[in-house]
């Protein structure tokens, strides 16, 4: 028996919104879109150019409010080959929100609150 990851989930509130930000922050693209026949919910999976692993956005049209994260410690992690150049576009877009300079790598904020872990391909 094998398995192999498929997707992870986060909901969003503005679906287009976060499709710019991971896009503009992270280079992702839209691989696919599921809509619901009653509108209820909407569905962007996004994904790397290796395409090996896929983050499926997930908009839920009756969601009033911000998503609860809790104390906010499950995160998406991303290997960068420049660090340099990655924290200078976060750094313009201001969505830096930790740095752990002495393990070199840093997490950034998604609109919805997410963050997710920016790393060094060389460590």
């Amino acid at each position: 028996m094998k398995f192999t990851l498929a997707h992870s989930n986060i909901n969003v509130c503005d679906l287009e919104k976060s499709l710019a930000f991971y896009k503009k922050a992270l280079g992702m693209q839209e691989v696919r879109r599921h809509k619901s026949a009653d509108g209820s919910f909407e569905l962007a999976f996004i994904a790397d150019r290796s395409n090996s692993h896929q983050i499926e956005l997930t908009w839920l049209r009756d969601k009033e409010g911000a998503y609860d994260l809790g104390d906010n410690e499950s995160h998406i992690a991303f290997i960068v080959d420049d660090i340099k150049e990655s924290h200078e576009l976060h750094e313009k877009m201001g969505c830096i929100c930790y740095e752990n300079q002495g393990m070199g790598l840093y997490f950034i904020e998604d609109p919805d609150g997410y963050w997710l872990e920016i790393i060094p391909a060389k460590r």
